[in-house]
C-alpha cells in the first residue's frame, strides 16, 4: 500500500497542533497556519471582527511597523494571504527554504502580537465597507447573501456574510478588535503545516519559538446553532434592474464534512453540476438550451450542515425555463438516480483529482490542513481513493432521495427580473 503523504504531526504541550512533509522537489517552502474559530466565532453586532482582525494581523506588531514588516517580506519575495472563513482565519506563503526560520519568525510575531493600529484599522475598515458595498451592488453577490439568510438565517453564522455589515463595521472599535484576539488567537486554536526543503532540526525550532511564553489558553468552542431545514418552496427576488443578467441561486441545508454520506454526496454533486462542463445541469441548459452563461452545483460541507447550491447566471427573459429545469434535472436524479456509466466516469475523476491537487507543496499543505480540521486522519489521501470506489449507485440514489428536493428547494433571483 501506498505511504502516502505521510506527514509528521506534533501536538505541543500548551496545544499548537504542527505538521510537517519533507521534499525536496524545490527549494520552497509551504506554510498555512490556521486560527481555529473563524467569524462564527463573532460577538452578536460586532459580525466582522474577525475579519478585520485578520486584515490587520500583517499590518504591523508590537516590535515592528507596518512599513518594517512589509520591507522584510518584500525582501524575500513573500506575499502572505490572509483568508477569514466562518471557522478559520488562515495565513498562507511560500518561502525559499533559506528564508523559512525568520520568515516564520516573522508571521509569529503577528500572529501573536499584532499592533492593531487605530490609524490602520480606519483605512482597512473602510476598504471593507466599500467592498461590502460594491458586493451589494453585484447580483452574483447579492443572491448568494441573500440565499445563505433565506436558508439559516441572520443569526446563523452561516447566514450572514464573513466580513459583518456596513453598520457593524462602523461600530468596530479597537477595543473589540483587542478583545476578540486576547480570546480567539490562543496555542489551543492554531494549527500549522509545513511542506517542502525543511529539516527536522527547524521544526524542532518553531516548536521551542510556539511554546516560549505563550501558555495553553481553550480555544473558543465551535458549537453552532440548530438550522432547521425549510418545509416549502420558496422564492426570494433582488430586483437589480440596471444589471445585464440574472444571477439564480437555488439549493437546501446541506450536511457537514464528517457525515458518513459525504462521499455518496461527493459523487451525486459532481454527477449533477460539477463533471466535465457542469454535470447533468450544464450538459441541460447551457449546452442543450443555450441558455446559461454559467451553471454548476458546490457542496460547502464543513464542520456544521453546509449549503448544497445550484448557482446559474441568465438572461432575464430565461429565468423561469431556467428554474424549470433544474428542477426536472434534480427530480430525475432524485427518482433515477445514475447511470452506472456515470458513476465509473465520476469515481475515475475523483480519484484522478487527488494526485493533481497534490503537486504542489502548497496544495498538499492545503489539504493536510483542511484533514486537520476536520478530524480526518494523517492517513486520509490513502483513504479516500478506497472510499470513493466503495460508493455504489443506490448510496447515490439515497443520498439524491435524502437532499434534492424541488418541493423544499430554497431560490433567490437577483438582477432585472420581473421583466
Amino acid at each position: 500500500m501506498s505511504q502516502g503523504l505521510s506527514p509528521v504531526r506534533l501536538v505541543l504541550p500548551n496545544g499548537v497542533v504542527i505538521q510537517s512533509v519533507r521534499t525536496t522537489r524545490t527549494a520552497a517552502v509551504a506554510i498555512n497556519l490556521a486560527i481555529r474559530g473563524g467569524a462564527a466565532s463573532d460577538p452578536a453586532s460586532r459580525e466582522g471582527v474577525t475579519a478585520l482582525l485578520g486584515d490587520l494581523l500583517e499590518r504591523g506588531t508590537l516590535q515592528r511597523s507596518d512599513a518594517v514588516v512589509a520591507e522584510m517580506l518584500d525582501a524575500r519575495g513573500v506575499a502572505v494571504s490572509v483568508t477569514v472563513t466562518p471557522h478559520q482565519t488562515l495565513l498562507t506563503c511560500t518561502v525559499l527554504s533559506d528564508d523559512f526560520d525568520e520568515v516564520c519568525a516573522l508571521l509569529l510575531e503577528m500572529v501573536r502580537m499584532p499592533a492593531l493600529p487605530a490609524d490602520v484599522l480606519d483605512v482597512r475598515r473602510l476598504a471593507l465597507v466599500t467592498a461590502t458595498r460594491e458586493a451589494d451592488d453585484d447580483p452574483a453577490e447579492r443572491a448568494d447573501l441573500t440565499f445563505r439568510a433565506a436558508l439559516y438565517g441572520t443569526r446563523h453564522p452561516y447566514g450572514r456574510r464573513v466580513t459583518g455589515t456596513v453598520e457593524s463595521l462602523h461600530a468596530m472599535t479597537r477595543a473589540d478588535l483587542v478583545a476578540q484576539h486576547c480570546v480567539s488567537v490562543v496555542p489551543a486554536a492554531v494549527s500549522i503545516v509545513i511542506v517542502g526543503d525543511v529539516l527536522p532540526a527547524q521544526v524542532d525550532s518553531l516548536a521551542a519559538n510556539l511554546c516560549d511564553g505563550w501558555r495553553t489558553a481553550p480555544a473558543l468552542a465551535s458549537t453552532l446553532p440548530p438550522c432547521a431545514p425549510p418545509t416549502s418552496r420558496r422564492l426570494h427576488v433582488e430586483t437589480m434592474a440596471d444589471k445585464a443578467q440574472a444571477e439564480i441561486v437555488y439549493g437546501w441545508i446541506g450536511i457537514a464534512r464528517r457525515d458518513p454520506a459525504y462521499d455518496a454526496v461527493t459523487v451525486m454533486n459532481t454527477v449533477l453540476g460539477q463533471f466535465a462542463l457542469g454535470g447533468r445541469l450544464g450538459d441541460n441548459i447551457r449546452e442543450r438550451q443555450g441558455m446559461a452563461y454559467h451553471v454548476s452545483s458546490d457542496l460547502d460541507a464543513t464542520l456544521g450542515p453546509g449549503p448544497l447550491t445550484i448557482r446559474a447566471g441568465v438572461a432575464a427573459a430565461n429565468v423561469d425555463r431556467t428554474i424549470a429545469a433544474i428542477d426536472a434535472e434534480v427530480a430525475a436524479l432524485r427518482r433515477d438516480g445514475v447511470t452506472a456509466r456515470e458513476l465509473d466516469e465520476t469515481q475515475r475523476y475523483l480519484v484522478g483529482s487527488m494526485p493533481r491537487a497534490l503537486e504542489t507543496s502548497a496544495g498538499i499543505a492545503r489539504f493536510l490542513q483542511r484533514a486537520e480540521l476536520f478530524g480526518l486522519g494523517l492517513d486520509y489521501d490513502v483513504q479516500m481513493p478506497a472510499r470513493i470506489r466503495a460508493v455504489t449507485r443506490a448510496d447515490v440514489q439515497a443520498a439524491a432521495e435524502r437532499l434534492l428536493d424541488p418541493a423544499v428547494a430554497t431560490m433567490v433571483v437577483a438582477g432585472p427580473y420581473p421583466t
